[in-house]
């Protein structure tokens, strides 16, 4: 999902890209991009779990739009995972992975895996 706004302000040369933005252009917000900055992150289109810093912009990034159910989601995916982790230990990858296409979120759309039964 994009937007395309028409601006109603001129904007100076400032920190969107250094461009000067005029009035009546239109802006086109790409929200898979937003933590994929070069001039932020040292390697923006690899995955590393430890980054730190690490201010990217996921759920709002703190920001006025910042998710109210971002601690929910966060709790549901631990839980998630650990049970997961705990019902199948050998969960291994199976086959690849294919992407979910989209301009709105970044996700996978099919993701075989393979387990050993734990029933005994």
């Amino acid at each position: 999902m994009t937007t395309r706004p028409l601006t109603s302000d001129d904007f100076p040369v400032n920190d969107l890209g250094r461009q000067r933005i005029a009035e009546g252009d239109k802006v086109v917000v790409f929200y898979a991009s937003a933590n994929r900055d070069e001039d932020v992150f040292a390697a923006p289109q690899q995955f590393d779990i430890g980054r730190d810093p690490n201010p990217h912009v996921g759920f709002g990034g703190g920001g006025p739009h910042f998710c109210l159910g971002k601690h929910l989601a966060a709790l549901e995916l631990r839980v998630l995972l650990r049970a997961l982790a705990g019902r199948m230990p050998g969960i291994a990858l199976d086959g690849q992975v294919s992407r979910l296409r989209s301009n709105f979120i970044n996700g996978i759309k099919h993701m075989p895996v393979r387990f050993a039964s734990t029933i005994s």
